[in-house]
């Protein structure tokens, strides 16, 4: 319509020009105004409303505790004791005095792990499987129990991470350096077994070219045999490592003494005891604990 007002506008002039304006407009109007009067009003539809999206920081992500909670008995002078289970399946009872209440704080596992040869670590998250997964998925699967994860942000040498499920157990191990091969990672998901006692603690085997740390081994400086791993996080924190010889061998684990807050160690008969946290805390935890090692589990 803009291109006829144009030619009209452009081929008239004067009187004669407003005259043609005049009858264009009343031949436009009257079909104009005929198809206005037919038409019937339409239905005023309510305004959309948009679709409410779940805010991913606020979605809860579900991950059960990874730590075991066992009843304690108590004991004379105001002690508890409890019964625990280390991974490689020794059996000890623990006395302790009720303030320091390990049987409320848990236990959590750790052993170290010789893959062809090269050491990595199982450690139990403290938070649970949550900690390796943020609520994503998994890269692969290497075993029906075991899934392949990225490396974590601020995980410093750190890599990628195998998460083992051994029922409510979540046990991670995280890759360093250049990394295992497929064919190293595959064999320790094939080959590290994970069996629960009755009381719930985890007890774990291998085989072929997995080995398993033992009592008293170091790498790296540190103890990496069978441990028991009681509280985390940001809270104080104790560590029972059972150790050959403990008088003369024992070395404080890095878990303890490498969390930038004061630590203290002391040994058990053949169990080192070593504890970080407030003064009171480990001064009742040097003091008090007592270790009687029972020999090996029932399955």
């Amino acid at each position: 319509m803009a291109d006829q007002f144009d030619v009209i506008e452009a081929g008239q002039s004067g009187r004669r020009r407003w005259i043609g304006l005049v009858v264009v407009v009343a031949v436009l109007a009257v079909p104009v105004i005929g198809l206005i009067a037919s038409r019937d009003p339409e239905p005023l539809l309510p305004a959309a409303r948009p679709t409410p999206e779940p805010i991913r920081s606020l979605t809860r992500l579900e991950s059960p505790p990874n730590v075991l909670q066992v009843p304690s008995r108590a004991a004379k002078g105001g002690d508890e004791v409890i019964e625990v289970v280390f991974p490689h399946g020794v059996k000890a009872e623990v006395r302790y005095p009720a303030e320091l209440d390990l049987a409320g704080i848990g236990s959590r596992p750790f052993q170290g792990v010789w893959i062809e040869g090269i050491y990595r670590q199982f450690v139990a998250p403290y938070g649970g499987e949550v900690e390796i997964t943020r609520g994503g998925q998994p890269i692969r699967n290497y075993a029906p129990n075991v899934t392949l994860w990225p490396r974590q942000a601020g995980s410093g040498s750190y890599g990628q991470v195998l998460l083992f499920a051994f029922e409510k157990w979540r046990l991670a191990m995280y890759d360093r350096g250049q990394g295992l091969t497929f064919e190293q990672r595959l064999a320790v998901a094939r080959s590290l077994k994970g069996t629960v006692t009755k009381d719930g603690y985890l007890v774990l085997s291998a085989g072929g070219t997995v080995r398993l740390a033992e009592p008293g081994e170091i790498a790296e400086g540190d103890p990496v045999g069978p441990q028991l791993w009681f509280g985390g996080g940001a809270r104080e924190m104790i560590a029972l490592v059972p150790t050959p010889g403990c008088a003369k061998k024992a070395r404080m684990p890095f878990i303890i003494d490498g969390r930038g807050r004061p630590a203290e160690s002391v040994c058990r008969g053949d169990v080192l005891v070593a504890v970080t946290g407030p003064g009171r805390f480990r001064e009742m935890a040097i003091d008090g604990i007592r270790v009687a090692v029972k020999g090996r589990a029932s399955q």
